[in-house]
């Protein structure tokens, strides 16, 4: 935990555990919960408020390599885990047991995301496609294999309004809606590699993030770049929109937390300012 007025330690927790490599990690929306994946191919749930790991997922078999990536349902009812063994898994968090095995990538699960509805769940892979998974299987509804990156797919994310966006090593992102499988955007403007999206709270932006030291702005309506917010030195690996939709956080290998206000409408094109620095 920080202070936020000076970016000290306070509180510090530290969960053990893992026999690995620790690769990932997702808090519940209450912050209670803390999820982590590992090169142990585990994934291990901890109580935040009594540092006491609450169970370890694996199933019948779990995974069989490591673990990259873990994201929760909007309910925090349900967790998804990526892994180098070509699967996605579903997990009851309650209950610790799988819920379903999502196998059909042919390479590692890099990113997931649900959407908002909690309806599908998306899953981005390095076999450069992104599925689209139903979270409760219906008869008459397949998985949905969005094809066109041409390289790994990094990052996958739902709006609210039901829209989905990957970003790929092939410096591109892709809109897409997801309901018809259909293309909508291309999205060209990065030199470097997309690691990390986030959607404004009105789905109205996309903020993508990349090693080429950038985060853009996009204008989900016209598939426009709106504004590029420079200012880290290395790669970008993460942003994320706070809950209001208000400030724009990105974080780099230069072990920089940038935090950016979101402007006023008529100020969309001109510079934008910079809160705070750690």
């Amino acid at each position: 935990m920080f202070d936020d007025e000076n970016y000290t330690h306070i509180n510090l927790k530290e969960f053990s555990g893992h026999k690995d490599e620790v690769n990932c990690c997702a808090f519940s929306t209450d912050w209670e919960i803390l999820v982590t994946g590992c090169d142990d191919c585990l994934v291990r749930v901890w109580n935040t408020l009594t540092n006491k790991m609450v169970c370890k997922l694996r199933g019948h078999q779990g995974h069989t390599k490591s673990v990259e990536m873990v994201a929760f349902s909007p309910d925090c009812t349900k967790l998804c885990s990526g892994s180098w063994d070509c699967s996605a898994i579903m997990w009851d968090v309650e209950q610790g047991c799988v819920l379903r095995i999502l196998s059909g990538h042919s390479s590692l699960v890099q990113s997931c995301d649900f959407d908002y509805k909690d309806k599908h769940v998306a899953t981005g892979s390095w076999d450069y496609t992104v599925r689209v998974w139903p979270v409760s299987p219906i008869a008459d509804e397949k998985v949905k294999i969005l094809r066109g990156h041409t390289s790994n797919v990094h990052a996958v994310v739902f709006s609210r309004l039901g829209f989905l966006a990957s970003g790929s090593w092939d410096q591109t992102v892709r809109l897409w809606n997801p309901d018809t499988s259909t293309l909508l955007f291309v999205l060209s403007g990065h030199t470097g590699w997309v690691k990390a999206l986030a959607f404004s709270m009105d789905s109205l932006y996309l903020a993508s993030a990349a090693d080429d030291q950038t985060v853009l702005i996009w204008d989900v309506t016209s598939g426009t770049c709106i504004k590029e917010l420079q200012g880290m030195t290395d790669q970008v690996h993460t942003c994320k929109y706070s809950t209001e939709g208000t400030l724009l956080a990105s974080g780099a290998s230069e072990v920089t937390l940038m935090v950016r206000s979101k402007p006023a409408q008529k100020e969309q094109n001109s510079a934008e300012q910079e809160t705070s620095t750690v």
